[in-house]
């Protein structure tokens, strides 16, 4: 194992640049929720994939050859965590609301330290830890009403299990030079695994109408191709407990979204949620700048 320690200066860039990524995933929320109200989940999820898929390698035609086994192996095998995340999580919303599957989810970011601190032997520094439990508290405040476990709660955990295990991955494999084809393997085996997961439904379906192609074709270009090189490329400079702190903000993006274009109202609760959250961020960017927390290790193949 190689220990990277890099400037001050990247690590910035690369935390603005997973804020943007998340800023989109979290302002895309009411679109994807139109986009599933007249297409089936899963077709929906392999179309985004796909197309996200098809048009990276058609920019980069090239951008697998050459691949050691070991970057294949690994690309492959963080698309089966992330395809088997999504996947999870579309059926624990079958029987859980979608604020509480919110909130579950978000809970990578009680695992991501854990698995880290167990798989890669990292110390996780007790201002880490302060900034993961606001993040959790923020996350509620936004999230849930009322709570109670069911089958539903504990699928949703499993995906937030796999996506914790999805952010440690990236953390310890993602390298500059491998980010491209990184990402393309990811989101190529990830739909894989949504159309195997279609099939018992019907399979692939196009969108009904000019509009929600549109919509899927935003989200699959700039949702999902963009914003997952843009997670890969940052987390070859992020510690895994970092990034997965920086990523609890998708629900603050979403609920500003919610208030200036959904029409939603502005309540106490979730400000307090977001001043939580971004409190943690605080934390989390002031406690890695010394000690074991700031440097990040990475797997050479």
């Amino acid at each position: 194992m190689v220990v990277n320690t890099r400037a001050p200066r990247t690590e910035f860039i690369a935390v603005a640049a997973l804020v943007a990524a998340t800023a989109v995933w979290g302002s895309t929320f009411l679109i994807v929720q139109d986009v599933i109200e007249v297409m089936p989940v899963y077709a929906f999820l392999t179309l985004r994939f796909t197309i996200a898929t098809v048009v990276l390698i058609a920019i980069r035609p090239r951008c697998l050859r050459g691949l050691s086994p070991e970057i294949r192996n690994r690309g492959i095998a963080l698309g089966a965590v992330l395809g088997l995340g999504y996947i999870l999580q579309t059926i624990g919303l079958q029987s859980t609301s979608a604020t509480v599957s919110g909130f579950i989810t978000g809970m990578f970011v009680v695992f991501t330290p854990l698995i880290s601190a167990a798989v890669l032997r990292t110390r996780v520094s007790p201002i880490a830890w302060v900034a993961v439990g606001l993040a959790t508290v923020g996350l509620g405040l936004l999230s849930v009403t009322g709570f109670a476990i069911g089958l539903g709660e504990l699928l949703t955990l499993g995906c937030a299990f796999l996506f914790a295990i999805q952010i440690v991955g990236l953390g310890l494999w993602s390298r500059p030079d491998d980010v491209y084809a990184l990402t393309v393997l990811q989101l190529g085996t990830t739909a894989v695994m949504t159309l195997i997961a279609s099939l018992p439904s019907g399979g692939p379906v196009a969108p009904p109408t000019t509009r929600v192609w549109v919509a899927v074709l935003f989200l699959a270009l700039v949702a999902t191709a963009a914003a997952f090189i843009i997670q890969t490329w940052s987390q070859a400079y992020l510690t895994a407990t970092r990034a997965a702190i920086v990523l609890t903000l998708e629900p603050v993006f979403a609920g500003i979204t919610g208030v200036v274009i959904g029409g939603e109202t502005l309540t106490t609760r979730i400000l307090l949620g977001a001043a939580f959250i971004l409190g943690a961020m605080y934390l989390a960017e002031l406690g890695p700048r010394a000690g074991a927390e700031g440097k990040v290790p990475h797997l050479e193949p």
